[in-house]
């Protein structure tokens, strides 16, 4: 995934990646080529990878079988009858068979952009470049799209760009976080999720101290009451803090139940990485 604010250039890395728009400086390098140099053959480099863009890039004139059918019999990959029977394949595979011979016009959000999924699997690309591909849609048709991409990816690379973290959340394994157009930010969904180290936890007794009480534990900063024998503690920087509660607990007769550790929410962590967050 390429992850970043409004304006960061995801849009324009994916067009430069496909050589819809030229860099104005620096290098890409596709499978250890740089495409960037003169000579390379745009449209073979092109036919390697299926691009969805941020809005809906069906054709209106034409149906929904059409639209799939169109690139592969125009550039001689296949015959119109193969073209045809792997469109109801693909239209299958997005969940839209019933729809190849309907007009885009006829049809939801959610339907366009899959059948804008099923066009750019049509030449078998080597990865599949989705650009915001669930921006605008309601929240079902947010979770049929992002159903498809899981199944996408069991076959295909996918990169995804996106500034919703939800998405990367749901979607993602991988992660390159741009601002400005030069990376921030590059791991695993896990250390991206854990890139701030956590700062509170969550506690419950069956035999609550007060507040006060847990105000004198070592690096405790402040508490708060989240329910009946139930606290939020934010702490300083402290590997030990959990062992630290539980051997008061004990000590004291606190009857710790549960303890947790809170996780900052990738809001905080894109903030902090976008250089917001002081």
């Amino acid at each position: 995934s390429v992850i970043g604010p409004s304006g960061g250039g995801k849009s324009t890395f994916l067009r430069c990646l496909n050589l819809l728009e030229v860099p104005t400086s620096g290098q890409i390098f596709f499978d250890g080529v740089d495409i960037t140099e003169k000579g390379i053959d745009i449209n073979k480099h092109r036919q390697r990878m299926g691009m969805v863009f941020q809005h809906f890039n069906v054709f209106p004139h034409m149906t929904v079988g059409q639209n799939i059918t169109m690139a592969p019999t125009l550039l001689g990959k296949k015959s119109q009858a193969e073209a045809e029977e792997m469109a109801k394949e693909l239209l299958n595979t997005v969940g839209l068979y019933s729809k190849i011979n309907e007009y885009p016009n006829r049809l939801s959000g959610g339907q366009k952009q899959r059948v804008s999924i099923a066009r750019a699997l049509a030449m078998d690309p080597e990865i599949i470049l989705l650009d915001e591909p669930t921006n605008g849609l309601d929240p079902n048709q947010i979770l049929e799209i992002r159903s498809l991409i899981k199944e996408i990816a069991q076959d295909h690379a996918v990169l995804l760009s996106t500034h919703i973290l939800s998405e990367v959340q749901a979607t993602c394994d991988d992660i390159r976080m741009i601002e400005h157009g030069k990376v921030v930010f590059a791991g695993t969904m896990r250390e991206f999720d854990n890139y701030v180290v956590p700062s509170s936890l969550n506690v419950r007794f069956g035999n609550a101290p007060t507040i006060e009480q847990l105000a004198t534990i070592e690096n405790v900063l402040n508490i708060e009451e989240t329910g009946p024998n139930m606290f939020r503690i934010r702490f300083e920087k402290d590997d030990e803090i959990s062992e630290r509660i539980i051997a008061r607990s004990v000590a004291e007769g606190w009857r710790l139940q549960e303890i947790t550790m809170e996780r900052c929410s990738l809001d905080v962590i894109f903030a902090k990485l976008s250089g917001k967050l002081k």
